[in-house]
């Protein structure tokens, strides 16, 4: 006999996630007691996770449109027209809370997540990147996060075939409690074959398919919704367990069911599970659904209406078909052995209907589902930023040795050679990959075109901690700098807003200040925004995280063969260092390796100067101009420049002359934007003097490439004179004599 499901009162409520508000708001929209599986529903819907309670008044100051634009926000991904018909379609996303309690399974079904959500479009993914934060090295609990979350996305990533080709990791202690796993998977359609999560159609069969239902997962939505205690690894059980090779057969099924006219809508069964999809997919649509969940393909004896509808078992996906093509679902799923099951229909009332065997255990209006509360709450800065603000870096000593100091911050696990994590991974399948990782931006061939697509990802939580707006704005501009450097012009923005409890004010006011600096920075850019993830309550036992938004941006490159990496090509080449000469040691990633602080102010950021440069860059690469292209970021100009020194295959001396007005730590290490350094052979040089003078962009002359030492000087005075061989195996050893 099966057991009674528990009776709904205000305490189950409570413990399910909701509020006494929120369960006031249900039972007075209801006009009466919700079930114990209608609780389930509105607990996952209603969620931060699903709802974006905290967030969806912020991100309506987003910029979502543009001529290229085909979807913005909304949907499974952002879709983005690229010429000769082609669409890219893309979005990030974050698996934080079930990578800190799991992080092998937890990274992985993020990865298998994300895939769903391009392939659930139509397109075809062709690329993966990873944003990863974690606590210090020094950690043998932050290397043991670090060794399961680069396995699990290499093991999902790998066995599907979809190759990972960029991202970033960065390292401080407010990660220790609360790692963030932000990945982001980029696509490619017809850009007229762009399929959606609609369920239209009154009449229309709705088909279960792919994996079968277990109890994994459960309460995952909640369980991202809620900040961590001592008490975390008790909820292994709610972290989903990945199969990429049921995932692949999956991403098959679909497309050939897409591409013979069967489907008409279609949603992945990710947080919530199939309470997301049957809710979500009518309430798009201004429709309802009626679905018998003993029709749902189970692996488990004795699952509850609560237990099917909420289990977040991995590799689903719910289908609408139109009528008539049920057949076809059918045979096209079990030819890739997987099963499609019709469970019910699309139907006229604006409700959600859930049986049983027949008997009713959920009947709730689709429109009440998705509109969940709105908290526009009040937020304030929070009372340790002035002091840190007013803090002076130039009021610590200068290195005694300058480039020591150099070497141990190329040496730094956050600048250091990532091969380590990148050499896991598979780059190639596929074979679209034009430049693989360690170059500022990944470059992929769009076949059948002359096009390519540049990709990157970049967010510095430092910065944003210390001014949420300007820090913010910052990173838009990195990630687009990175992809100019490639020769590329930035088309869309993804973004994935990692931040502490929203319940705090000022966590609020770090969210809606970032907010506005990315809205400010992609208006100026041109880049709209179309699509990304908010994660909030990343906080362990009140210690909240850096406020990280992560900016995925997408840039075309209308010739492949014309492109630019990151590394100098040979001797005898011209260097220059184009933009604002503005840097600032406040937040930069020397202060906190040299002297363990964290403060002072950032540069300032001229969004129309930013604007100039990426254009110039873009201009030079394109005219086949320059050898070598490099945003300065973390680190500084002195970083930028050994890098391009030494991240090639061969290492290329340098000497070069900075600015010789300001303290050697700011000049060589201080942190700002707008900043490229490019090299120009020879014969070249008069035809790039004449475009930088069109561009009316601030730039010079620093250096020639040559020999086999990196030489800086300040002035007449030589500050810097290190072998190359030093300067390379301190940035190859940096992160992974961690791992070894």
């Amino acid at each position: 006999m099966t057991e009674a499901p528990p009776k709904v009162t205000l305490d189950l409520a409570r413990d399910s996630g909701l509020t006494a508000e929120e369960y006031d708001r249900i039972t007075s929209r209801l006009g009466r007691e919700p079930t114990y599986a209608e609780l389930g529903l509105f607990a996952a819907l209603w969620s931060e996770h699903c709802a974006y309670k905290h967030s969806r008044a912020y991100l309506s100051r987003l910029p979502t449109e543009g001529p290229r634009v085909l979807q913005g926000p909304g949907e499974n991904a952002g879709a983005i027209d690229i010429g000769d018909g082609w669409a890219v379609v893309f979005k990030i996303e974050s698996h934080n809370h079930p990578s800190f309690i799991e992080p092998f399974q937890g990274a992985a079904t993020g990865v298998g997540g994300i895939l769903r959500d391009i392939f659930t479009m139509g397109a075809r993914p062709i690329a993966l990147l990873d944003s990863l934060r974690f606590g210090e090295l020094d950690d043998p609990k932050t290397r043991r996060l670090v060794e399961g979350v680069v396995s699990g996305i290499s093991w999902y990533g790998n066995c599907f075939g979809c190759p990972t080709v960029g991202g970033e990791v960065a390292f401080a202690p407010e990660y220790a409690g609360n790692p963030l796993v932000n990945v982001m998977c980029v696509g490619l359609v017809r850009a007229d074959q762009i399929f959606r999560a609609r369920a239209e159609g009154v009449g229309n069969p709705v088909f279960y398919v792919g994996n079968k239902t277990g109890r994994d997962g459960i309460h995952g939505a909640t369980m991202a919704s809620a900040t961590f205690d001592e008490s975390a690894a008790e909820r292994r059980p709610t972290v989903q367990v990945g199969d990429p090779f049921t995932e692949k057969l999956l991403l098959e099924a679909c497309l050939e069911a897409m591409k013979a006219g069967a489907v008409v809508g279609i949603q992945d069964m990710g947080a919530a599970g199939l309470a997301c999809c049957t809710s979500e997919m009518p309430a798009r649509a201004g429709t309802g659904m009626d679905v018998e969940l003993s029709r749902v393909p189970q692996r488990e004896v004795g699952m509850t209406p609560y237990e099917i509808l909420l289990s977040e078992s991995q590799e689903r996906m719910l289908l609408v078909a139109g009528r008539g093509r049920e057949d076809d679902v059918r045979r096209i799923f079990a030819k890739w052995e997987l099963d499609a099951v019709e469970i019910g229909r699309v139907t006229a009332g604006g409700a959600l209907t859930a049986r049983l065997s027949g008997e009713v255990v959920a009947h709730v209006p689709v429109s009440l589902l998705a509109d969940a509360p709105k908290y526009t709450k009040p937020t304030a800065p929070p009372g340790w930023l002035a002091e840190r603000l007013a803090f002076d870096p130039l009021t610590l000593p200068e290195p005694p040795d300058y480039g020591e100091a150099l070497l141990a911050l190329c040496a730094s696990p956050s600048i250091g050679s990532k091969e380590w994590v990148f050499r896991q991974y598979d780059q190639q399948v596929g074979i679209n990959t034009l430049v693989l990782p360690g170059s500022d931006a990944a470059v992929l061939r769009v076949k059948g075109t002359p096009r390519a697509l540049a990709v990157s990802t970049d967010g510095n939580g430092r910065h944003v901690f210390l001014d949420p707006r300007r820090g913010a704005a910052m990173a838009v501009c990195e990630a687009a700098r990175n992809v100019s450097c490639s020769g590329a012009t930035p088309v869309g923005v993804t973004d994935c807003m990692n931040f502490g409890s929203p319940e705090r004010p000022e966590i609020r006011w770090q969210f809606a200040q970032a907010i506005d600096g990315i809205a400010e920075a992609c208006r100026a850019l041109e880049i709209p925004v179309v699509g990304g993830n908010v994660s909030f309550y990343n906080e362990t036992s009140g210690q909240a995280i850096l406020p990280t938004p992560i900016i995925g941006v997408v840039g075309v490159l209308e010739d492949a063969g014309r492109r630019a990496t990151q590394w100098f090509k040979g001797a005898g080449h011209r260097v220059a260092l184009l933009g604002l000469e503005h840097a600032s040691l406040g937040g930069s990633e020397y202060l906190w390796r040299a002297h363990r602080r964290l403060g002072g102010r950032l540069a300032p950021l001229d969004l129309e100067a930013e604007r100039k440069v990426q254009a110039a860059v873009r201009a030079a690469v394109s005219a086949g101009l320059v050898t070598a292209a490099h945003d300065c970021s973390e680190g500084g100009l002195a970083v930028a420049l050994a890098e391009g020194c030494v991240t090639g295959r061969e290492p290329v001396g340098l000497e070069a002359a900075l600015d010789a007005s300001g303290r050697g730590d700011h000049v060589l290490f201080g942190e700002g934007p707008s900043r490229v350094i490019v090299a120009v052979e020879p014969p070249r040089v008069r035809e790039f003097e004449a475009l930088m003078a069109e561009s009316a962009i601030p730039w010079r002359w620093i250096g020639t490439t040559g020999g086999d030492r990196l030489v800086l000087r300040l002035g007449t005075k030589t500050i810097v004179d290190v072998a190359l061989d030093r300067i390379e195996r301190a940035w190859r050893s940096g992160f992974e004599r961690h791992m070894a």
